[in-house]
């Protein structure tokens, strides 16, 4: 009797090409994830092995490096990410919240870890960030129902708005935020406890220091 033919593993590095450029942070290539959508530079690609997202080109190491220092440190010189690995942004795709009018580069905690080896740091243990990771899932959640995209957090004033083209669709976002906040908040607790619990929690607090 014949063995069962086994089927080839076929390495990341054989889907590199034009179509497909580096990824900055590990150099495995970047395949296509989200076209182009309003408030983005352009489509979104995506590393299958670190899991950074990147808006139009792919550009450089220091590019993403100065990126990822120019987000908003904690009062202990943490730097907080939208996780792009989080259960949040495999949930809302095109409506995660992460997806902010310019955004350039949706890191990982695995992509921030490459990065910052060119410059010989390391990421000390990754804390979740409760507030801010519940906040996203909810964001994320009402995204699905509304024409713009964070919309309500935009009126916080905790992420820049891509509002919906058309006034009348404005005036029913706005709507639809009030009447489908509550109902979306209580399916957002849960799930983002349950992705923090997992390690997926859709906002990271990273701190490094030197090797």
């Amino acid at each position: 009797m014949s063995k069962p033919q086994r089927t080839p593993v076929v390495p990341l590095e054989a889907g590199g090409g034009p179509d497909n450029p580096p990824c900055p942070a590990c150099g495995e290539p970047l395949f296509g994830w989200i076209d182009s959508r309003p408030g983005l530079a352009g489509p979104v690609s995506r590393c299958e092995s670190c899991g950074l997202g990147v808006v139009g080109e792919p550009g450089s190491v220091e590019e993403a490096l100065r990126e990822l220092d120019r987000l908003e440190a904690e009062a202990d010189g943490a730097v907080r990410i939208a996780n792009r690995a989080g259960f949040s942004a495999w949930l809302g795709g095109a409506g995660w919240a992460g997806l902010e009018r310019g955004a350039r580069y949706l890191f990982t905690v695995e992509a921030v870890r490459r990065l910052v080896a060119h410059r010989d740091q390391v990421v000390k243990k990754p804390r979740w960030a409760p507030a801010a990771g519940i906040a996203a899932m909810w964001q994320t959640a009402l995204n699905s129902f509304t024409f713009g995209r964070n919309v309500a957090l935009g009126r916080l004033g905790r992420s820049a708005a891509v509002p919906a083209d058309r006034p009348w669709q404005r005036r029913l976002d706005a709507l639809i935020v009030v009447v489908v906040a509550i109902p979306a908040l209580l399916a957002a607790v849960p799930l983002e406890l349950i992705a923090a619990a997992l390690g997926r929690g859709g906002t990271v607090s990273l701190r490094f220091e030197l090797l």
